[in-house]
């Protein structure tokens, strides 16, 4: 992970200027920041997203992820910043393997937050500022971005994106628990070094489901997450998250998480009115719709109609159990984590 001398990625003149610009507010925060970029089938856009991190970020991880298009060779060859550290992988991890292991790579180098963009050119490095300002300031854990902030943003957006991702969004609210934030596959993300120190990396998902799987391990510590308001870039690049093929593999693993989170929160390391709630709603709820569709069953096959009584037995364990549930949904919402825990740690 040695940087590779050749020929320049930037504008020497105005990377200089930029420094210059900046080097007074550098010494104040004191630092290290590291940007992490996972590597496949980008060779077409990486040169240009190296050119454009400017001066604010220590450190640049590019992991080529196996990539069959060799990025490693092409920084090597087009990229001179001595920023830049190519990581190789052997055999493809994935998009969160490769993050990861730039993760590790991003620690061993002391980073205070470490920042990971795609190199398909859709982020634009001149955001790398609002993400890690609210990790410096200790407002927030962990930054990640939102393109569904700009209304006008979203015609720009190919539809099957635009649905897909407001499925998954969804899904993602319940299974990790906050739900405040959108658009969770979203790379563009920050993350304090303290948070990642504590991050159980060999239980995360490796895939495509890492931002998600992230998050669920974020809210089991309690960590901040702000969505910060970006633009995507859509271009000529071609997206390797296809919604259709991993709807029902995220929908399983979203439930997966979900079932662990309830456990987690309200029975393992807490138990409180909400833990009743649960229990009790579910349980009502599932007595009535099962004894309200044996009842209805029975006087569809017997031509005999269902008494008032019969109904309200059906009705009335159903109707409160659905409000225990929502009174346990409306404390899971208020109990989103709120302020960060660096100054904890």
């Amino acid at each position: 992970m040695q940087p590779h001398p050749s020929v320049s990625c930037d504008d020497t003149e105005t990377r200089r200027l930029l420094e210059f610009s900046t080097n007074s507010e550098k010494s104040r925060e004191n630092r290290q920041i590291a940007v992490v970029i996972p590597c496949y089938r980008v060779t077409q856009y990486i040169l240009d997203v190296l050119s454009r991190i400017g001066p604010e970020v220590d450190l640049v991880f590019v992991v080529d992820d196996k990539c069959p298009e060799n990025t490693k060779d092409l920084v090597r060859q087009k990229c001179s910043d001595p920023r830049v550290h190519i990581i190789e992988v052997p055999q493809n991890l994935g998009v969160g393997g490769a993050t990861m292991l730039g993760y590790r790579a991003a620690m061993e180098k002391n980073a205070d937050v470490i920042i990971t963009i795609d190199g398909d050119g859709q982020m634009d490095p001149a955001l790398i500022g609002k993400f890690i300002t609210p990790i410096l300031k200790g407002a927030a854990d962990y930054t990640k971005g939102n393109r569904f902030y700009f209304l006008e943003n979203l015609q720009h957006m190919p539809r099957i994106r635009l649905l897909g991702n407001a499925v998954l969004s969804l899904m993602s609210k319940l299974s990790t628990g906050y739900w405040h934030i959108f658009d969770p596959t979203n790379g563009y993300t920050a993350i304090s070094g303290k948070i990642v120190a504590l991050l159980p990396m060999d239980k995360i998902s490796k895939r495509y489901f890492f931002e998600s799987d992230l998050l669920f391990r974020l809210n089991t510590l309690q960590a901040m997450v702000v969505d910060i308001p970006m633009k995507a870039i859509y271009a000529s690049e071609e997206s390797n998250l296809y919604i259709r093929r991993i709807l029902f593999e995220f929908l399983a693993k979203h439930s997966r998480n979900y079932l662990k989170r309830l456990f987690y929160s309200y029975f393992l390391r807490n138990f409180s009115v909400a833990s009743l709630e649960l229990v009790a709603g579910v349980i009502l709820l599932a007595l009535g719709v099962i004894y309200g569709s044996v009842r209805w069953l029975q006087s569809i096959i017997y031509g005999v109609p269902a008494t008032s009584g019969q109904v309200m037995l059906a009705a009335l364990p159903s109707i409160f159990g659905f409000q225990l549930l929502l009174s346990f949904l409306s404390y899971d919402i208020n109990s989103t984590p709120r302020s960060s825990i660096q100054s904890r740690l």
